[in-house]
């Protein structure tokens, strides 16, 4: 990982403000989400993208009932023909 040599205090409500350098580069703009991961001692933002619920992938997805599913698992589903009661 590789310092760019700025410094921020986090406020008395715990944020920070990011400062618009890195936001410009990484295309980061107001209602941008962010995801906040963990590693070791170290706290990692990256941008949100939409992935299937049940492979992952990013591509092709498609929205149903709040949920998102991409092409190939949408045929997988499709070729689904027992139905559990």
């Amino acid at each position: 990982m590789k310092s760019i040599g700025i410094v921020r205090k986090i406020d008395e409500l715990g944020r920070i403000v990011l400062p618009m350098e890195l936001r410009n580069k990484f295309g980061i703009e107001e209602k941008t989400e962010l995801e906040i991961y963990v590693d070791g001692a170290s706290i990692i933002l990256r941008k949100h993208e939409p992935n299937c619920t049940f492979c992952g992938n990013t591509k092709n997805l498609y929205e149903y009932k709040g949920k998102l599913i991409c092409e190939k698992c949408l045929e997988k589903l499709n070729d689904v023909k027992e139905k559990v009661d």
